[in-house]
């Protein structure tokens, strides 16, 4: 499998059925290589990555992620072999911990992190499947910026995927996890110049992640400090997490992202106008074709 086009992210509950499916054809059409969707409270994510290659002839689409906490080792691996045979090359398992906040808000456990991933890890590859075989196995990658995750990542899965990030710390997970894994980088965009309008609808945005405290430690380790994290954010780090502009400002931040040591960048396209829905708008201006 090659992610050789920019991919899309994106928040997808708060459509219909018929809408992801309507939206997932949108985003082939315009030649994105993968569709990432996001696990927040709503659909399960298999059975919904089911629903959305269905939907569609050849575009990737990808958990981002998958809660570890929410699912068996078995139903995750024989889910994804499912996936796999049925849909050849086209599925990609993200898997990720979440934390601590968001799992109690699902009604989930959350355990130490490392230790329950390279668990979960080893029974998902031991688990038996008597139904013919995907010709591939589907990729899977872990979401994870600490330093362990991001080594089991690079020894035992196909990489990593990265979300709410500076394009720092994109370099800095390039350099921990080594040359070959993937390093698959969401990067939030939006189609919006008047700069008083973008960082307030960028704030909106950011304040769930500021409430986590991993999120704001890994954003200190490449030099912000109190003051950016107060109000809301500093203009500073508005600008380094969310890529707003027109059409040009944003393909650069999307060439940064590769230069810095991305194999593949999925675009968030946020809308100015406070919603977790996707702006089609910038799917059409940044569209590959």
């Amino acid at each position: 499998m090659e992610l050789r086009n920019l991919g899309v992210f994106c928040f997808l509950d708060g459509l219909s059925g018929a809408q992801t499916g309507q939206f997932a054809r949108t985003v082939e059409r315009l030649g994105y290589s993968a569709l990432w969707f996001a696990e927040t409270r709503g659909r399960e994510s298999f059975s919904f990555a089911s629903y959305l290659l269905s939907q569609t002839d050849r575009l990737v689409v990808a958990t981002g992620i998958a809660v570890v906490f929410s699912y068996e080792p078995i139903a995750a691996a024989n889910a994804t072999r499912t996936l796999g045979e049925l849909f050849e090359d086209r599925f990609i398992l993200g898997l990720g911990v979440s934390n601590k906040r968001g799992n109690a808000g699902r009604g989930i456990p959350y355990g130490k992190p490392v230790a329950f991933m390279r668990d979960y890890l080893a029974k998902m590859k031991a688990t038996p499947y008597n139904a013919p075989v995907p010709h591939h196995e589907p990729p899977v990658v872990i979401a994870g910026m600490m330093p362990k995750m991001l080594q089991l990542a690079a020894t035992e899965t196909q990489g990593t995927h990265t979300y709410f990030t500076a394009t720092e710390q994109v370099a800095r997970v390039r350099a921990a996890i080594g040359p070959q894994p993937w390093v698959c980088a969401e990067l939030a965009v939006m189609l919006e110049t008047d700069a008083a309008k973008a960082r307030d609808a960028a704030r909106r945005y950011m304040q769930v992640y500021l409430g986590v405290e991993h999120y704001v430690q890994r954003l200190r380790e490449v030099g912000f400090s109190d003051a950016d994290f107060a109000n809301g954010g500093s203009d500073r780090l508005v600008d380094a997490l969310i890529a707003w502009g027109g059409e040009t400002a944003i393909r650069d931040r999307i060439t940064a992202y590769y230069t810095a040591g991305a194999s593949h960048v999925c675009v968030l396209p946020l809308s100015p106008e406070n919603s977790l829905k996707p702006d089609v708008r910038v799917l059409e201006a940044l569209a590959p074709r």
